[in-house]
């Protein structure tokens, strides 16, 4: 059994606090050298169910100027009213305000004469020095610390100031995303807020990158993203940071586990959301690869259309090269097509996009490792697996995939095409089980797998 972190601090009361943003949980606890500290909480930030990310979190060091008088020296109570609004607006997240961090840890009377040095020319930084200060007095061991009494050990913190997400993620917070809030400068703040970017590298205004621009690029944002961007960010960062090298398996089907209908109907198992959530798995790997009974029933264009980005080459297992003549995938040259054939099949003359690779059949048909490796000797390492289901189950069974999105929709259809099917085993026990992520996508829900997890 792994040890729960020691804390420090201990939750001595907690009672409710409407506000104009909507109605909080509030949770006092000690600390600060007496002054104690205060957490207002939305929702469910301890589980580990149906979220679409990490809860957001706002880490508010006390202002009284800022927060209390509306003060326009800095922007500390616009953030902190940004952040309360941001929760309200998602259903979920806590503001952790910490007392004794007036000032940058300084105290309210020494901010004030820091005030007075900076009415005199000096900037932020420097009149901290001057009064034999640091420029960031603060720490975060009590704030994670009261992170962990809430149950909270991943964050998509709300800051500009990323050496706060560095502190909390060496306290043993996880940091998944930092978003900027939206608060604009003001005039009479501006020379703060500069002082702050060029000499304690908060995020610039201009330098908030677009998540899926990054990730689409094969890189994974460092600074602060925009908000809904992080929840992107969460979602498909870890996919981008695994390399150039990765399988990933996708299916959606019924609560009874039906890809599609009898007859062979797919169409709309699950609903808008997930489908562009299958579009941004497109976008993000090199290589889709469908079994060719998916392109007689479904004749997809297995492209990227719903989300920026460039679409895969496209990877048909076709041991007898049946495919219809006239399937998209063949004819039409809105993305490259690899027709993967058996040795002794007979292929007509193909599009000039389309690609003959032959192979050697096994007795189920192509082995998946063969074809992984076929595929990364043209260079194409990031491979998605999209169906059918007979085609997901054997990448899955022969512990190819590194991790498996499986979207069950609110549907029952009785009897039809299976999803995942493999040779189990007789024991619950030795059932195959991977730390998961879950995601509500509309009125389906998403399951991750991280197979890649139980195999390291």
């Amino acid at each position: 059994m792994t040890d729960l972190p020691r804390l420090a601090v201990r939750r001595t009361v907690s009672t409710t606090l409407p506000t104009e943003h909507g109605t909080f949980a509030m949770h006092g606890y000690d600390g600060a050298g007496g002054l104690g500290h205060v957490a207002l909480v939305m929702g469910d930030v301890a589980g580990e169910g149906v979220a679409d990310a990490a809860p957001l979190v706002r880490v508010h060091s006390e202002c009284l100027t800022g927060d209390a008088f509306g003060s326009r020296r800095c922007d500390c109570g616009e953030q902190l009213h940004a952040a309360l609004g941001a929760i309200a607006r998602e259903g979920r997240g806590a503001v952790v305000y910490v007392r004794g961090h007036e000032g940058r840890g300084i105290g309210l009377l020494a901010k004030l004469q820091a005030y007075a040095l900076q009415d005199a020319g000096l900037d932020t930084v420097d009149a901290n020095l001057e009064l034999g200060y640091p420029a960031d007095a603060r720490t975060y061991d009590e704030v994670a610390d009261i992170l962990h009494d809430l149950g909270v050990s991943r964050v998509r913190l709300m800051s500009s100031n990323p050496e706060k997400a560095e502190r909390l993620t060496e306290l043993g917070i996880e940091v998944v995303a930092r978003q900027t809030l939206p608060v604009a400068d003001r005039p009479e703040n501006a020379f703060y807020l500069d002082t702050k970017r060029r000499r304690m590298r908060h995020d610039s205004v201009g330098a908030v990158p677009d998540a899926w621009a990054e990730l689409v690029a094969g890189r994974v944002p460092e600074h602060g993203v925009a908000s809904p961007d992080a929840v992107l960010l969460d979602r498909y960062g870890p996919l981008v940071a695994a390399g150039p090298e990765l399988t990933v398996g996708q299916l959606a089907q019924s609560m009874d586990g039906f890809i599609a209908a009898r007859s062979g109907d797919a169409e709309f198992v699950s609903g808008e959301q997930d489908r562009e959530h299958l579009h941004r798995l497109r976008a993000l790997v090199d290589a889709v690869v469908i079994g060719v009974s998916s392109v007689v029933a479904d004749d997809p264009r297995l492209t990227v259309r719903a989300v920026p980005g460039a679409s895969p080459v496209r990877v048909v297992l076709d041991p007898g090269a049946r495919a219809p003549r006239r399937s998209h995938v063949l004819t039409v040259d809105d993305a490259p097509t690899l027709w993967v054939v058996g040795a002794d099949a007979s292929v007509p003359e193909a599009a000039s996009h389309v690609g003959v690779l032959r192979l050697p059949l096994g007795p189920s048909g192509f082995e998946p490792a063969a074809v992984l490796a076929a595929l990364r000797e043209r260079g194409l390492g990031r491979v998605l697996v999209e169906g059918g289901g007979r085609v997901v189950s054997a990448f899955l069974a022969a512990g190819l995939l590194d991790r498996l999105f499986l979207t069950t929709a609110p549907l029952l259809i009785g009897d039809g095409v299976p999803g995942i099917r493999f040779d189990g085993s007789d024991r619950l026990a030795d059932a195959l089980s991977a730390p998961v992520r879950r995601f509500v996508l509309g009125e389906d829900i998403c399951t991750e797998m991280d197979l890649a997890a139980v195999r390291a």
